[in-house]
């Protein structure tokens, strides 16, 4: 999925959470807290009710506790909206070369802060059981070349006090 993909199919938080307990509990709902499978529900507020209930909250029916998709995972204890953690996670995956928390900061539109608190979470969760395991071993890359030759004709290219091959059009001798 690229970027634009993303933004278009995550564009709320609804849609983002959905998104997210569809990957956390394939099979259903298992509970954070005591890992009873299957007896959760979602909360409601009723209608007559004062207290309104937030949205993606569900219960667990073996403990009685009170969790979101969001707990145990990285992006518990934030108000970052998952819409921005989604971006997030596929800039940083996406990126070849890796990405500063600066340019999270310039993309996202956050403050540097959550920028830097977000990359690193999404780090540690990558060295984290199941991606871990993925890079052990060896690993192989094609068509990586490190270093270069050099070009002919620059004096650094050539050990001080030597000598230029005599084709070359600036054959001196360098002096140390």
């Amino acid at each position: 999925m690229n970027l634009n993909e993303l933004v278009k199919n995550f564009n709320d938080e609804d849609k983002a959470r959905d998104f997210l307990e569809a990957q956390r509990w394939p099979n259903g709902t298992v509970c954070p807290h005591c890992g009873v499978s299957g007896e959760s529900y979602r909360l409601k507020a009723k209608p007559d009710s004062k207290n309104p209930v937030r949205p993606g909250v569900w219960k667990c029916g073996g403990c009685r506790k009170q969790f979101t998709v969001k707990v145990g995972t990285i992006f518990e204890d934030s108000h970052i909206p998952l819409t921005t953690w989604l971006k997030a996670i596929h800039l940083l995956c996406a990126s070849k070369k890796g990405m500063s928390a600066h340019q999270l900061h310039r993309m996202l539109g956050v403050t540097y802060k959550s920028a830097w608190f977000m990359a690193h979470r999404i780090r540690h969760a990558m060295s984290q059981e199941p991606l871990s395991s993925k890079l052990s071993g060896v690993i192989e890359a094609d068509e990586t070349y490190i270093g270069s030759k050099g070009r002919a004709g620059r004096p650094q290219d050539f050990a001080r006090g030597t000598r230029r091959p005599k084709d070359h059009p600036n054959a001196t001798i360098f002096s140390p």
